[in-house]
């Protein structure tokens, strides 16, 4: 259990506004519920999200410990193109949650994996054995998984060192005028949707770094892009492609809800990995192609382009 207290120094019109600002870190439904839980106090006094929040007002807020969820095996299907004894990389179909969270507590990446391979590192805890990194959910790819904890320290060295490179295709709205570029901001909770990302001030929100090469443009009016993560914040690609102004096709959270093509997710694909062997050091590549739903939509353009 934790407990943090928070001074206003400003009036707010809503108590849940006023700590969303506070707790960058908790979604909104996550506030939601600690002020129904009773867990807020304004004032000593239990808190409602809708009240008045006044300059100098105090509040208290209590964090329940999270009760413990252990993933449990399932026969689920997965790509797995690449196992030794010490790490697994799998291509992850869109569609798949990587671990529980957020409702999701069977039929994830995590409970495929304690199917089909024979040991996961402990690190992350009962909830997210192995898993070194992510990717969305409707985003397609590669991703590296870690057997044992030797492993999964050394995968988590490689990409806080960024030496881990990750490389993903889009295919994003509208025509990217420069030929190559880095994006480079800040990355945290959007403010006035707690459940999305954005791109904030220095000090609200994460360094993000990354880099972009424009591999084609369509008469259509998209662009084929290459990305190149050189830090891993969470929707990174899909916040930075939304604040080039070029949202990534499909994505109906940053970018455009009606488009042409009939998608169940954005046109993001993790596509090429690089990573050292955490056991002998050696430089491993691994490639995934194109998923078929993204190459048809590709297929289309070119089409049209004749």
């Amino acid at each position: 259990m934790k407990t943090f207290c928070f001074t206003a120094a400003e009036n707010f019109p809503r108590a849940d506004l006023f700590l969303s600002g506070e707790m960058s870190d908790f979604t909104r439904s996550a506030l939601k519920k600690l002020f129904g839980d009773g867990n807020v106090l304004i004032n000593g006094k239990a808190a409602k999200p809708s009240q008045l929040v006044k300059t100098g007002d105090s509040a208290q807020v209590t964090v329940p410990d999270a009760a413990e969820y252990e993933a449990k095996p399932q026969d689920i299907p997965i790509d797995i193109i690449y196992e030794d004894k010490d790490i697994a990389v799998v291509n992850k179909p869109q569609g798949m949650t990587v671990h529980a969270g957020n409702g999701n507590f069977d039929k994830t990446l995590v409970n495929a994996l304690l199917f089909r391979l024979d040991s996961l590192s402990g690190i992350n805890g009962v909830i997210r054995p192995g898993i070194v990194h992510r990717i969305d959910k409707d985003t397609s790819g590669l991703l590296v998984v870690a057997k044992n904890d030797a492993a999964h320290l050394s995968l988590s060295g490689q990409i806080e060192e960024k030496t881990c490179r990750r490389t993903y295709l889009a295919l994003l709205e509208g025509k990217v005028k420069e030929d190559s570029g880095t994006i480079t901001t800040y990355i945290g909770r959007d403010p006035r949707d707690r459940i999305k990302m954005a791109v904030t001030e220095p000090g609200k929100g994460k360094l993000a770094i990354t880099g972009f090469t424009v591999l084609k443009r369509y008469k259509q009016g998209y662009t084929l892009c290459r990305f190149d993560l050189h830090t891993g914040r969470t929707h990174q690609i899909r916040v930075h492609a939304r604040y080039m102004g070029h949202p990534v096709v499909g994505d109906a959270v940053y970018g455009i809800k009606k488009q042409k093509f009939n998608l169940n997710g954005q046109l993001l694909h993790a596509w090429r990995l690089k990573l050292n062997h955490p056991s002998t050091g050696e430089e491993m590549n691994f490639e995934a192609p194109l998923p078929e739903y993204f190459t048809a939509v590709l297929s289309k353009l070119e089409e049209a382009e004749s």
